[in-house]
């Protein structure tokens, strides 16, 4: 079992930054692909980000590329999201997720495992 904990999240204001991250509770992280969702008020969960098990490959949604970052650091057991720019749009839960040996993949159905989500409120 994987226990996944997101942190960082906060209020900030429209073209600000924040860095959420994203710790797990297991010693085989390195073999995890993680992503990221969000679900704004009223809106069904959507693809954010992901990296795949090797770190060797990323995958954004369009209405984030060029503005966040997903990385990972296996020996800290985190993978991180790295926020800029941040628009009144990206207001959300921010959850992350891991899929075992995953490619790194937008489809929410691949990944085993949840956190339980941060919340990012951006200020217009």
């Amino acid at each position: 079992q994987v226990q996944l904990v997101e942190s960082g999240g906060g209020l900030v204001q429209a073209g600000g930054s924040l860095r959420l991250s994203c710790a797990a509770s297991v010693r085989t992280f390195g073999t995890y692909a993680m992503g990221w969702f969000r679900q704004a008020p009223g809106k069904e969960r959507e693809f954010v980000a992901a990296l795949n098990w090797r770190g060797s490959s990323t995958e954004y949604a369009d209405s984030v590329k060029g503005r966040f970052t997903i990385s990972r650091d296996n020996a800290k057991s985190t993978a991180y999201l790295q926020m800029n720019s941040l628009k009144p749009e990206d207001t959300a839960v921010y959850y992350c997720a891991a899929d075992q040996w995953g490619s790194g993949s937008y489809k929410e159905e691949l990944y085993d495992y949840w956190g339980q989500g941060t919340r990012v409120t951006v200020s217009s």
